[in-house]
């Protein structure tokens, strides 16, 4: 069938051209020019969510587990303003995305129109609100400008954030002389940013003693594990991973003696004394934020630290800024290996690995670490994981570790309740393998309907509800540092799997309450084609592995060592042991 090459056809062919498959968004009247080209393209997919939040942290999960550049279309008014939390999360996680957000005619611009918010005549401003929350906004108002715009927005998103179009009715609908099938998507842009890694190389060259690496999400980014652990073996180096990099180096547990965990509030304690005992500290990929430092300052101002990334850290340190940490890994490898190598670096002997020590609780229900012991043992390799934010999020971080060649994913940029519904279909749809939803039910009830956009795409996706009927980590706030006298953060008790089951005909959906039965339902759950949702029993009083929580608390505190005697040899190396993904 031919067809008027529209702007909405323009942008559609240009996406799918680079190799975009899947757009996420929530359909209405100001978008729908572009659902329609979409569906003439069939090598790219609209994928209608349940709502605009959640179609923007597809497109973040999307991009964020390494299938490509995320892409969301929302309608104008309420559906516009509904992307705002999802694309505030990847301006803070820096994640590129590209958001295409339909307004009303721009013939209409001031003139009180339904959903005007073109910042005229005291009509919201969208391009003020947009341009707060992302890397790069324009309003196209001339048809022939989405040539240059496109391109330019495709730019800005991959230097690492949101960018925005915002796309009057009229200007999607007008024709564009440039063919749709032209390179006007061409996004090569100004060359990536590579500064001299030298500093950091000196300091590596001359470091008396050992190295630790501190990991950060940029090396998943840009797809720089290979690189990574090439580096760490030739430091003979222990690396640990910020909670939202889990996955980006070796892990504890799976082989890797020079793994030490998981940096900051909601990891190992082992990782201070590790710090403490170092030459230099060298953070690579992370701008190390309160959630990855904390516990750690006081180590960070008594070792030598020296960073290279995207984005200085927050805490002082020699900075050596590059956009593509692939090739500057590299370059220091090259640097440090042969006469240029390192000559006084000292190898620990053991490498411990150790563990938060919340007090014990014996109420009803299921423990948080014997739940995410039950998923470590069953999830194979390869599976991905998205992580949910609350005191569901501190235990799987602390505990679980991520799968062999999977993704662990977890949102700590703005930390939403509900990212990882929508995280997890849109990884399922970049990655096209088993993707696991650990969320609590406070998530649950502000985005888990999005588990129908699953059900409807028969997507592979096995949601892990911990239900402990409230907003717990509220609750133990309530209990920490206002006596307990109330609570406002308990709820109704709710049976999810049974509602879901009912709710969603052919869905498989269970309640379990101890951790046998669930560890038995996990097992026929990932034997099971299509989405499944298993609702765990918890208790909202049992304290999480979160150290705020933990020095607030009254009881003892202490470190449990993980594995044979607490420690692992460093001569166990499994340089193996790292996520790598095609290149």
């Amino acid at each position: 069938m031919s067809r008027i090459a529209s702007v909405a056809d323009f942008i559609v062919a240009q996406l799918a051209a680079m190799g975009v498959g899947h757009i996420f968004g929530v359909d209405g009247a100001n978008i729908e020019d572009l659902y329609d080209a979409a569906y003439f393209r069939p090598d790219i997919t609209a994928v209608l969510a349940k709502h605009e939040f959640s179609a923007a942290t597809m497109a973040d999960g999307y991009s964020r587990s390494g299938a490509g550049l995320g892409v969301v279309a929302a309608t104008s008014g309420g559906g516009a303003l509904n992307l705002v939390a999802g694309l505030g999360e990847s301006l803070a996680s820096r994640v590129p995305v590209l958001a295409l957000v339909g307004q009303a005619p721009s013939t209409l611009d001031g003139r009180g129109s339904f959903q005007d918010t073109s910042g005229r005549n005291g009509a919201l401003d969208a391009s003020a609100l947009f341009s707060a929350m992302s890397v790069f906004c324009e309003r196209v108002i001339d048809p022939e400008d989405i040539v240059t715009a496109l391109p330019r927005a495709i730019a800005a998103a991959r230097t690492g954030g949101p960018a925005v179009l915002l796309l009057p009715k009229d200007v999607q609908r007008a024709t564009v002389t440039a063919s749709p099938y032209c390179n006007g998507g061409n996004t090569g842009g100004d060359p990536a940013v590579i500064s001299d890694p030298h500093p950091i190389v000196h300091t590596l060259r001359n470091a008396h003693g050992p190295v630790t690496i501190i990991a950060g999400e940029q090396v998943a980014r840009d797809d720089a594990r290979i690189e990574l652990e090439d580096l760490r073996a030739l430091l003979r180096a222990r690396v640990v991973c910020v909670p939202d990099a889990k996955d980006v180096s070796g892990t504890s547990g799976l082989g890797s003696s020079a793994a030490l965990g998981v940096a900051g509030i909601m990891g190992h304690p082992s990782v201070v004394d590790a710090l403490t005992g170092s030459a230099v500290c060298l953070a690579v990929g992370t701008r190390l934020s309160l959630t990855a430092r904390g516990g750690l300052e006081a180590a960070l101002s008594s070792v030598r630290t020296v960073s290279i990334g995207s984005a200085p850290p927050y805490v002082p340190c020699t900075h050596v800024q590059t956009a593509d940490l692939r090739a500057s890994l590299r370059s220091i490898c090259r640097e440090l290996s042969g006469a240029g190598r390192p000559r006084w670096l000292r190898v620990p002997e053991t490498v411990p690995h150790t563990e938060l020590n919340p007090p014990s609780y014996t109420g009803p229900g299921v423990r948080y670490r014997d739940a995410m012991a039950v998923l470590d043992r069953a999830l194979p390799a390869g599976t991905d994981i998205v992580v949910d934010a609350g005191n569901t999020g501190a235990a799987a971080i602390h505990y679980l570790p991520p799968r062999r060649d999977g993704r662990f994913l977890v949102a700590l940029g703005m930390g939403g309740m509900g990212y990882s519904f929508g995280a997890g279909i849109g990884m399922a749809f970049g990655r096209g393998r088993r993707t696991v939803v650990i969320a609590g039910d406070g998530a649950f009830f502000m985005h888990g309907m999005e588990i129908h956009t699953a059900v409807q795409y028969r997507l592979p996706v096995l949601f892990v509800l911990l239900n402990n009927n409230a907003h717990a980590m509220c609750v133990t706030r309530e209990q920490l540092f206002y006596d307990g006298f109330y609570s406002y953060n308990r709820f109704t008790p709710s049976q999810l799997g049974d509602g879901l089951a009912s709710m969603f005909p052919g869905l498989s959906a269970i309640d379990v309450d101890d951790a046998v039965t669930f560890g038995a339902v996990v097992e026929s759950a990932l034997d099971r084609e299509g989405p499944s949702v298993i609702s765990v029993e918890c208790a909202a009083d049992e304290i999480p592995p979160f150290a705020p929580f933990l020095s607030a608390d009254a009881s003892p505190k202490t470190t449990a060592p993980v594995g044979h005697n607490g420690t692992v040899p460093t001569h166990e190396e499994d340089q193996f042991d790292v996520a790598t993904s095609p290149r």
